[in-house]
């Protein structure tokens, strides 16, 4: 006998074929123009505290201050998800954000800017981020039941408009201040806000013999853990992922921009970044039409394309080549994403996945900033465009990694499996669950 989720959502509708319905509309449109304000921050950030008097030094503190409090607060966010209304929570993160980045645009507005108060705010901002994310895996296969094909829509627009967001933020800087800029982006938070509000989630099915009262906050968080340690593809991929963080993605976003710029100037590198944006939106849409059985291997392959991205900055290119290689790259990238979300979201079961997914999140970033704390001195060390090519390499290692691992090459999708009772598919976690006699359906 199965229970309406403790959420209260929905009319007890399950998610209709097909993945253009009202509520997936609405949740795609606020996925979009969240992701659109997010990629015209930095630009504000950059433009308004420089204008003021401010360094290089506090743009890095500033942006600082939001990815810290998002990176240590997101597994607690995975645990409110599980436990409560995670519409309700999505829309509070949007709204606090609303409130937020309207102060700092009355900050701008009138010249009082003040370093710890703008930190402040990115604080305030992480913290809020850090409750809305975990809830975004659990809502993508409530709302479609073709979970790849939500994925890669909401992939494709995500992508452009991290694609146009700074060019965006950079016309309302020339035209009137880095204050307008912040207004527009707590313009995005309020729309991402009311979709939410409009949003109609169904229901989470799930065994009567699963149910139980909530233990401690403590003992989910100890629950989620043990439910991410279980499964050897999920950390596997995690504990490689940091290896690429602190030997590609994270030196190679900062050096490839020093290096371009240095070489090319800004136009050259707006050229080769706006490639490797164009690359990520074909990335979601060959994601949305290639359906590989085994999605991690799929998705693996598709990441060494993202090798040419310092690779072609690092062998000192021209600019033609340099886009070329970025577009694979970004192609490669947002390909292997959207496996990723997919085999996450359809592979573990519903009432851990939100921390599950905050577990994941937190593990895939952690070693971010590490990567570029370290590209300065290994530059100067090496060089850059040794410590770029080092990068390619390093990204070349990881997908072999990835493919060599059984666990994680070997996974097959949810939907590919023989189907369990109540048509839900018999994932390798619940024939497990079964031969231990802790059979559930998800």
């Amino acid at each position: 006998m199965a229970e309406r989720a403790r959420d209260g959502e929905g009319d007890g509708a399950a998610p209709r074929s097909g993945i253009w319905t009202r509520d997936f509309g609405l949740f795609f449109t606020a996925r979009g123009v969240a992701k659109l304000g997010d990629s015209m921050l930095p630009v504000a950030l950059a433009a308004g505290l420089l204008q003021y008097g401010y360094g290089a030094g506090a743009v890095g503190l500033a942006m600082a201050s939001s990815v810290a409090c998002f990176a240590g607060l997101v597994i607690f966010g995975g645990v409110l998800a599980d436990r409560f209304n995670t519409r309700l929570l999505m829309t509070g993160a949007d709204l606090a954000r609303l409130v937020t980045q309207s102060l700092a645009a009355v900050m701008f507005f009138t010249g009082h800017v003040v370093l710890w108060e703008i930190c402040v705010i990115g604080a305030i901002n992480g913290s809020a981020a850090a409750v809305f994310q975990p809830g975004v895996a659990g809502t993508v296969p409530r709302l479609a039941s073709d979970v790849q094909a939500a994925n890669g829509a909401i992939r494709v627009a995500e992508s452009g408009a991290q694609l146009a967001g700074p060019a965006v933020a950079g016309m309302l800087v020339a035209l009137a201040s880095p204050g307008l800029v912040f207004a527009a982006h707590a313009g995005t938070y309020g729309l991402s806000a009311l979709c939410l509000l409009l949003l109609r989630l169904p229901p989470v099915v799930r065994d009567s013999d699963k149910t139980r009262t909530r233990g401690a906050f403590r003992s989910e968080l100890v629950e989620g853990w043990r439910e991410f340690r279980s499964r050897r593809w999920l950390w596997g991929v995690i504990s490689v992922w940091c290896v690429l963080m602190i030997g590609a993605w994270g030196p190679a976003v900062p050096l490839v921009a020093v290096q371009v710029t240095q070489e090319y100037g800004s136009s050259g590198y707006g050229l080769v970044n706006s490639a490797l944006g164009a690359g990520t939106v074909i990335g979601g849409v060959l994601a949305l039409r290639v359906r590989p059985r085994r999605m991690l291997r799929a998705g693996a392959l598709a990441l060494f394309g993202f090798a040419l991205f310092p690779a072609t900055a690092g062998a000192g290119l021209g600019v033609p080549w340099m886009m070329a290689g970025c577009a694979v790259a970004g192609a490669g990238m947002s390909f292997w994403g959207v496996m990723w979300a997919t085999s996450v979201q359809t592979q573990v079961p519903r009432e851990v996945l939100n921390r599950i997914h905050a577990y994941e999140v937190a593990g895939s970033i952690a070693m971010q900033p590490v990567g570029q704390a370290l590209a300065g001195p290994a530059a100067a060390t090496f060089g850059t465009q040794q410590v770029l090519l080092a990068g390619g390499v390093v990204t070349l290692m990881v997908a072999t990694t990835m493919i060599s691992i059984p666990a994680i090459r070997g996974l097959v999708r949810a939907d590919a499996l023989p189907q369990a009772p109540h048509g839900l598919p018999a994932t390798p976690e619940l024939r497990q669950r079964r031969r231990y006699g802790r059979a559930e359906t998800h």
